[in-house]
């Protein structure tokens, strides 16, 4: 069967573009790894609604039933637990589930993916006892499930202070909160008075903050951050104008902001730009949404960071581009429809330029004898020793050294390759370029592959 809209993911936004085609009377399938629809944001919102998390999860999170429901009552098919692993031209996806491997047909493919977690490698990040706040937050959304022992918290942006509240709102304790974002750029500033006009974003952030450090200890300006131990974490290490210190503890939950997912835009050739504040690759999109291929949209988060509130809009005018290609809606009514889209979209996004200058990636140097590509374990130094031997190219380094070879493809080292190969080269990091993504996208069994055989001969 061919598809007028073929939807990756069912977070904010993918739900959002199903909804619209779907009341365009367009034939929409969405293709989902997750049991249910809610993406990060809404994770098992479903579930939740009577759970003892439910009140902890914040309004936020709330506010995510109404458009599920939608997305349920909706003519949409919907494969949850199912995996995208190729794109070919056409546009052909070869999908598996149950560890069987089909493929379907779309003559408008539009990826709402989402972000990840910005890798950023540290001195005992491959400890035992030390992961990222976003896989964090997934086991309490998921399966309500919350960390025991001493609980540290560090890193930079919205998410620490919004998981460390989280968790102060179930009485779980939290040893101390390490506050990792330098000194803000100055053109953070300049960006104020358009933050301002989400003000209600900017206090709820400064509530947060005050909450948190009113119930732990909350440590600014920390530098030289690692975490240390024998067979897995037991000290936190820092250090701040008073001086190096360290703390004892059990787990320990890092993040440092949040970057799109271009895996899939990359191995399709579309052109991306660099964002040399937030220091990552976004696709170039058009005011409908349309990357540089044809027929190919993306919305939300894997897009550009935007917040869900922003996702859920450019889902919307993403599937008004997509319905417009395909000649279901006239160009006025469209662009009618989009330019309301567009000014709620400009105060969706009016607080984002304020927050991309405050929380800046960390710019500090991979000591040597860290793990950078955890796949094939990769350290900094063999990427700088393969760096110095070769053209600033991610894939020279890739060949010498099998870094971005392993199952996650690069997600995990590529920007920190990038870094050091600039670093090495001395020249800007966006010159460097990134990984090239081969196929399949995410791991494949030959049993798959056999089976995806075999149902096409039934066909």
């Amino acid at each position: 069967m061919t598809y007028d809209v073929a939807i990756i993911g069912a977070g904010p936004s993918g739900m959002a573009a199903a909804v619209t085609l779907s009341a365009l009377s367009l034939s929409v399938i969405v293709i989902d790894e997750q049991p249910a629809p809610g993406g990060q944001i809404w994770r098992s919102i479903e579930r939740n609604q009577t759970s003892s998390v439910w009140s902890a999860l914040g309004a936020d999170y709330s506010k995510g039933s109404q458009l599920v429901e939608s997305f349920r009552n909706a003519r949409i098919d919907y494969l949850p637990m199912t995996q995208l692993w190729q794109i070919e031209d056409g546009w052909t996806l070869f999908l598996t589930a149950d560890h069987k491997a089909w493929s379907i047909n779309a003559k408008v493919l539009l990826l709402a993916n989402g972000a990840q977690e910005r890798p950023v490698p540290f001195p005992g990040w491959t400890l035992p006892g030390v992961m990222g706040v976003g896989a964090a937050q997934i086991l309490l959304k998921s399966g309500n499930m919350l960390p025991k022992g001493k609980l540290w918290i560090a890193g930079a942006g919205p998410l620490p202070l919004l998981y460390a509240k989280q968790l102060m709102d179930l009485n779980v304790a939290v040893e101390g909160f390490l506050d990792t974002s330098g000194r803000p750029a100055l053109s953070a500033l300049s960006h104020l008075p358009r933050a301002l006009k989400d003000v209600k974003s900017l206090a709820k952030g400064l509530r947060w903050r005050r909450e948190v450090a009113g119930k732990t200890r909350l440590v600014g300006r920390v530098e030289n951050f690692h975490a240390s131990g024998e067979r897995r974490l037991e000290f936190v290490n820092w250090t701040t104008c008073s001086g190096a210190q360290q703390a004892e503890a059990d787990i320990l939950l890092v993040h440092e902001g949040v970057v799109p997912r271009i895996h899939e835009t990359l191995a399709l050739g579309c052109i991306h730009d660099w964002d040399n504040q937030q220091m990552c690759m976004t696709p170039r999109l058009d005011e409908w949404r349309q990357t540089s291929r044809a027929n190919l949209y993306v919305a939300g988060d894997a897009g550009g960071i935007g917040g869900w509130l922003a996702a859920t809009i450019t889902g919307e005018i993403a599937a008004l581009g997509a319905a417009r290609r395909l000649g279901v809606t006239g160009d006025a009514q469209a662009m009618g429809r989009r330019k309301r889209l567009d000014e709620r979209l400009r105060k969706a996004l009016a607080i984002r330029p304020f927050l991309d200058a405050l929380f800046l990636p960390p710019a500090h140097r991979i000591p040597d004898n860290v793990i950078v590509c955890r796949c094939e374990e990769v350290t900094a130094g063999t990427v700088r020793a393969a760096a110095r031997n070769s053209a600033p190219d991610p894939n020279a380094v890739k060949a010498a050294t099998r870094c971005g070879m392993g199952p996650c493809q690069g997600r995990q080292c590529g920007y920190s390759v990038q870094r050091i190969i600039a670093d090495v080269h001395e020249v800007p990091v966006e010159e460097v370029g990134f990984y090239n993504i081969r196929p399949p996208l995410k791991p494949v069994t030959l049993g798959e592959i056999a089976s995806l055989e075999t149902m096409e001969k039934a066909g």
